[in-house]
């Protein structure tokens, strides 16, 4: 099946001493249209100089983590082979193979070497039932971006809770006079980005959705992260509207200058020392608040190389993968684009570090965030928070109501 595309043809790279693939090979690569979908080109390039023969189209996916799902659901579930490298959602993996979409890239003991260097997350969430079914194509964890220049400007330090961030916001607001400037900007649209928002103080507070692969949900706590995000509605720390926030709605007002505070991904900083920036060089990058009482957590995220089981190229495509994977593609990434790397070392590349100077501090982020529920019914867990969490901020549900909720359709899923 075909979808509008936007399509560079380069030429592709065999790793190593590899023999190289057949001439006119033409490989379809399906990658995120969000943040800096450029990046690949430049990486593609690479591979064309180094050994031609592989033509590669790059298909440009919808902006969200379920846009992207639905379309390649609707590719692969009808065996399509137009598709042939995936990039995925750190959360799908399990389920596309589980439902045979995906090829598995080997043995996970046998080749365990493939995943050496890696943070042990992006390892794990790429091996299910012993094979290793894709490889990570960068890491990632939501962070806390900050106006470095208004918090000193009032000499206010860097919130350390909740609790904090909205006493700062407040006191920012009514210093600056802006009625265009919001407190604190994050996912409230029913997007897979508002699990994570739902689960941060949730989690915080030291609670979990399975444990020890039992169903595991406190009620009270799921209550009370409710009232956190809607009391910030009420309070006028996030703006009315916030339930109708995506991510990259997120990262546009802040990179205007229109919030305080930001709950956004990695790719951020680019997009905020960019020259169209309105905050160019008065951006600061922390931990996420606790809960009072709580521990600072974040929600894992990050992306995946992937082979589609109906692929007519699975050792050419394989072979790309793995390139794709390597940690001088990552590299590239995180220079150009700050997507953080899968593997520990590039943390302290001089390079890296140069292009994004709070990167040690979020290698200790990544390496601490909590993981979404690893299942085949992932979908289900998404869809019922992300929508429970959006009608409790938009007004049309209480905490008390979506909580019930939540618990009860949670448990016919993850029981």
């Amino acid at each position: 099946m075909k979808s509008p595309i936007i399509a560079w043809t380069v030429a592709a790279f065999a790793i190593g001493s590899q023999a190289p693939a057949h001439a006119d090979t033409t490989l379809r690569m399906f990658v995120s249209s969000q943040g800096s979908p450029s990046v690949h080109r430049k990486i593609a390039d690479l591979y064309e100089q180094r050994n031609p023969g592989i033509k590669i189209e790059i298909e440009l996916g919808g902006a969200t983590s379920e846009l992207q799902a639905q379309y390649l659901n609707t590719v692969l579930s009808s065996r399509d082979p137009s598709l042939d490298v995936l990039i995925l959602d750190i959360i799908r993996p399990a389920q596309f193979s589980a439902a045979g979409w995906i090829s598995p890239l080997g043995e996970a003991a046998a080749d365990a070497p493939m995943l050496e260097g890696y943070i042990k997350a992006y390892a794990d969430a790429n091996t299910v039932d012993g094979k290793l079914v894709a490889l990570p194509a960068h890491a990632d964890a939501l962070l806390l971006y900050y106006r470095k220049d208004l918090l000193d400007k009032y000499g206010l330090p860097v919130p350390k809770t909740w609790a904090e961030l909205a006493e700062t916001t407040k006191t920012v607001l009514a210093g600056e006079g802006d009625p265009n400037l919001q407190g604190l900007s994050f996912q409230g649209k029913a997007i897979e980005g508002a699990v994570c928002t739902f689960l941060l103080p949730y989690w915080s507070a030291g609670h979990d959705l399975t444990r020890n692969g039992d169903f595991s949900f406190d009620k009270d706590g799921a209550v009370a992260a409710f009232d956190l995000w809607k009391g910030f509605v009420d309070q006028g720390i996030a703006k009315k509207n916030i339930s109708e926030v995506g991510t990259d709605d997120t990262r546009r007002e802040f990179q205007a200058g229109k919030a305080v505070f930001a709950a956004l991904w990695g790719y951020g900083w680019s997009n905020f020392q960019g020259e169209d920036s309105a905050v160019r060089d008065k951006v600061g990058v922390a931990t996420l608040p606790a809960v009072e009482g709580g521990k600072p957590v974040s929600c894992l995220g990050g992306w995946e190389w992937a082979v589609s089981a109906y692929s007519r190229h699975q050792e050419e495509a394989k072979k790309l993968v793995t390139f794709l994977a390597s940690a001088e593609a990552t590299k590239i990434k995180a220079i150009e684009a700050s997507y953080l790397p899968p593997q520990t070392a590039l943390y302290a590349d001089p390079d890296v570090q140069e292009a994004m100077p709070w990167i040690e501090n979020a290698r200790a982020v990544v390496e601490s965030a909590l993981p979404r529920p690893v299942t085949p019914r992932y979908n289900e867990v998404s869809e019922i928070i992300r929508t429970l969490f959006n009608a409790v901020i938009g007004g049309s549900m209480t905490p008390d109501e979506a909580a019930a909720q939540m618990e009860a359709r949670l448990r016919r899923v993850l029981r």
